[in-house]
């Protein structure tokens, strides 16, 4: 039974792609941290102890579902069930997904702040999160607030 365990997370495409992004956000923190010349170890250690909690925490979560089987399909949106075509969702691939998404986050804000050409998908992606969270990546000193309030769908915040 073990074996089936390690051999179906090994191919879990949701396992795969967090690690990926996973290495990219630390080659894009690094390159940040390199160019704002701000290598702070408590800083590295804080996010390096956070990326091997989500590690763990899908190891775990892939466990836990090949001994209780839960579908949480229906805690995903119908728009991102119809993109992605699928009917079941365990534990691994749900909080696989969120993992993901804050990856993508914290990706495309280090890309902005190397000074890569992506400052409009950063403030796109800044009032796509405004619409739906209240919680915020920092993005202190990145961008004006003006540019997030200029969509018409966004009500002022203020």
């Amino acid at each position: 039974m073990m074996e089936k365990i390690i051999i179906d997370i090994a191919f879990n495409n949701c396992i795969r792609l967090v690690a990926v992004l996973i290495v990219f956000d630390t080659i894009f923190g690094v390159l940040r941290a390199i160019k704002e010349k701000r290598f702070n170890s408590c800083f590295g250690i804080d996010g390096a102890i956070r990326k091997v909690g989500m590690l763990i925490s899908i190891l775990f979560l892939a466990i836990v579902d090949h001994v209780i089987s839960v579908n949480l399909i229906g805690f995903l949106p119908d728009t991102i069930l119809q993109y992605l075509s699928i009917r079941q969702i365990g534990m691994t691939e749900f909080f696989a997904i969120l993992f993901i998404a804050y990856e993508v986050v914290s990706i495309i804000k280090n890309m902005t702040l190397c000074g890569l050409p992506v400052r409009n998908v950063w403030i796109c992606t800044r009032k796509f999160l405004l619409k739906y969270t209240d919680e915020l990546p920092d993005d202190e000193g990145l961008i004006d607030e003006r540019e997030v309030y200029t969509d018409e769908n966004i009500t002022d915040r203020n």
